[in-house]
């Protein structure tokens, strides 16, 4: 196993135990009443967000470092490319989950609606799928635009809900919940996986077809 495919594996094991550990942490001091929080200006923002936010700070850094030294040190390997997804998937859908449950969180803080996360989850499911059928028949599917946009918008509205709106909240703390920009992140995010979705079913659907027997 080369350093980037251990790297990924890292990536892997710091986000199951250390997610596990935080949901844990967060349902026991809820319903305890132990949440701690600090105020950024007027915004509150509880101890396990901020630790949240750094395992996901630490594992995006090590995304773009493993990627980086494969293709630098040229180490791309099979392996390295079957767990690169996986831990890519772990990092993103563990976060929108855990940020969906509202018993996890104290109640000043902010959550990302279910239907949201439901909807970009059965997005990848299906597109992953399809990529699994074009891999039998020796078939590249490439990302199109609008799935990297997904994925940027994912990658800045998580830590924008983990700070609690911070610091759009200087201006926002008075707007309803769904009209605060972590939340339009949010919903950019969900716009974009619908129709990443939609244009590379659309795309790639040749590649569901049957073909006919010679």
């Amino acid at each position: 196993m080369n350093l980037p495919t251990k790297i990924t594996t890292a990536r892997i094991v710091l986000i199951t135990f250390t997610l596990i550990a935080l949901g844990v942490l967060g349902i026991i001091a809820n319903n305890n009443g132990l949440l701690v929080g600090a105020y950024v200006g007027s915004t509150p923002i509880n101890w396990v967000y901020l630790a949240t936010l750094i395992v996901f700070v630490i594992a995006a850094s090590t995304d773009a470092l493993d990627g980086y030294l494969a293709r630098s040190r040229n180490e791309v390997t099979n392996l390295g490319k079957f767990l690169d997804p996986i831990a890519d998937k772990m990092l993103v859908n563990s976060m929108l989950i855990l940020l969906s449950v509202p018993c996890i969180w104290s109640s000043n803080q902010e959550t990302i609606p279910v239907a949201c996360v439901i909807v970009m989850i059965i997005r990848d499911l299906i597109i992953d799928a399809i990529r699994q059928i074009a891999a039998t028949k020796n078939v590249v599917l490439a990302a199109n635009i609008f799935g990297k946009l997904k994925t940027i918008f994912q990658m800045i509205a998580i830590p924008a809900v983990l700070l609690n709106d911070w610091p759009f909240s200087y201006f926002s703390s008075s707007w309803p919940v769904y009209a605060k920009p972590s939340m339009i992140l949010v919903y950019l995010a969900t716009l974009m996986s619908i129709i990443s979705g939609v244009v590379y079913i659309v795309q790639n659907a040749y590649v569901l077809k049957e073909e006919k027997a010679k």
